[in-house]
């Protein structure tokens, strides 16, 4: 047993925790969990929790559904608030699945995540995130089709807003605090309701993870709160949608590898190859960065969200983001990717974000001009003229577009890729399908 498992089995004792929920996540992005007490875990930390992986999507086929999953100690941490009727804390851990041969399932998000980091390694990388997470409060999720009734009608840095949570944002960045989640800002958003809360950078991988715990630590304190909060990218058609915009810095050991002191915008070769990489596969990774029906819906009406993959200095309109705040500051130095929604799978979005940026590095891809103007308020035609690529205009178009790529087939494994693809096949068949009412207000007259 090494010291980060004997430290975790030494804090439940001491402090009288009475069970650890070990998490894991499916390939669309849904948090489970099994809780153990805390006798069995060092027999989980041994040998693994057998479970039924057919039962999960994406996981396992019924004849091949033995599943294990190890408990990191690395990921643990105690819960801030108690759901037991004792009120006794429990604590929770992140697993990686394994085969029962103990190679790791190709179906674990984590471990493909996990393959891209080490693909940035044999290239001298580590990769550092941190997200600007974005999502509404409202006061129900019980709307039976109907739009969602925003706890407040503030906008854009609001102070003082009338609402049904004055509160929740201080609860919030408490909890996540003390789940070791460090907090950069937070603030009032553009739209009623509308919340971002940014993290501090952390390496890929524990970025991942922390978006993991941060969505369901949310939703628990908006529900303390007696209100309710959404990932969902667009639940309102008046208003933004709610994006993860994305920072990313590549390190070579201590030295910022987007950082050039005698680059005009302090941009390195890398880094502009990295943004190239992104841009030149951007309509092959909407899928993953945008996985849902809705997501396209905040893509296509232009407001707060990228239409085209074009990239620029400050300007909030591209993809791709130079942010120009320290720009002379070394260790500051990155990129804002600004397509990620807040309800994509961050294990797998930040694969192919990871994957297509170090293509681009690893094969010179040069960085075309930047856009000056505001790209959504271009006409497709002068889009293209300016020669940026249009991304997927819904989820069908992206599905194409990925079934087509390599780079994603491979960042993603075929077993991910394969399911993904039938998966959100099937949910745009489901969507395609169903009569809205918009159709019933303009065509049942006919």
């Amino acid at each position: 047993m090494n010291r980060q498992q004997e430290f975790v089995l030494r804090t439940l004792e001491e402090r009288d925790i009475r069970f650890v929920r070990l998490w894991f996540t499916d390939i669309q992005g849904f948090l489970k969990s099994v809780a153990v007490v805390p006798a069995e875990l060092e027999g989980a930390f041994e040998e693994g929790i057998g479970f039924d992986g057919s039962a999960i999507e994406g996981f396992s086929r019924i004849a091949e559904s033995d599943t294990i999953a190890r408990p990191d100690p690395s990921t643990f941490q105690i819960l801030p608030f108690s759901d037991s009727p004792d009120g006794h804390l429990s604590a929770r851990m992140f697993c990686d699945i394994a085969m029962p041969d103990g190679e790791p399932s190709w179906a674990d998000p984590r471990q493909v995540l996990r393959r891209q980091m080490n693909n940035a390694g044999t290239q001298g990388f580590t990769c550092y995130i941190h997200p600007e997470i974005e999502f509404f409060l409202i006061k129900s999720l019980d709307t039976d089709g109907y739009p969602p009734v925003p706890t407040d009608w503030g906008g854009y840095f609001d102070q003082a807003v009338t609402d049904d949570a004055p509160a929740f944002r201080a609860h919030a960045i408490s909890s996540l605090e003390r789940m070791g989640i460090s907090v950069e800002f937070s603030h009032h958003e553009a739209a009623p309701g509308q919340q971002e809360i940014d993290l501090r950078f952390a390496d890929a991988l524990s970025m991942a993870d922390n978006i993991m715990t941060f969505r369901y630590l949310i939703k628990q304190v908006a529900r303390q709160n007696g209100v309710s909060a959404t990932f969902m990218p667009k639940p309102f058609t008046e208003h933004p949608g709610s994006a993860m915009h994305t920072h990313i810095s590549l390190f070579e050991g201590d030295e910022n590898a987007f950082h050039d002191p005698d680059d005009e915008l302090r941009l390195s070769k890398t880094a502009k190859s990295f943004i190239a990489g992104i841009l030149e596969h951007a309509p092959e990774i909407s899928a993953v960065t945008n996985q849902w029906v809705n997501s396209y819906k905040r893509i296509a009406s232009g407001a707060e969200a990228p239409r085209a993959a074009a990239w620029g200095a400050s300007n909030r309109s591209a993809m791709v983001r130079l942010p120009m705040y320290t720009q002379n500051k070394a260790a500051s130095r990155r990129i804002e990717v600004r397509s990620p929604d807040s309800a994509c799978n961050p294990y797998l979005a930040y694969s192919v974000l990871l994957a297509a940026g170090l293509k681009g590095v690893k094969e010179n891809y040069e960085l075309p001009a930047p856009a000056e103007d505001d790209v959504s308020h271009m006409t497709r035609r002068e889009r293209r003229a300016a020669g940026f690529k249009d991304l997927p205009s819904d989820l069908a178009d992206a599905l194409r577009h990925m079934e087509r790529s390599e780079l994603v087939a491979d960042a993603l494994g075929e077993h991910v890729f394969e399911y993904f693809l039938r998966n959100k096949w099937r949910e745009w068949y489901d969507y395609q399908g169903q009569i809205t009412p918009w159709e019933l207000r303009h065509n049942l007259a006919f």
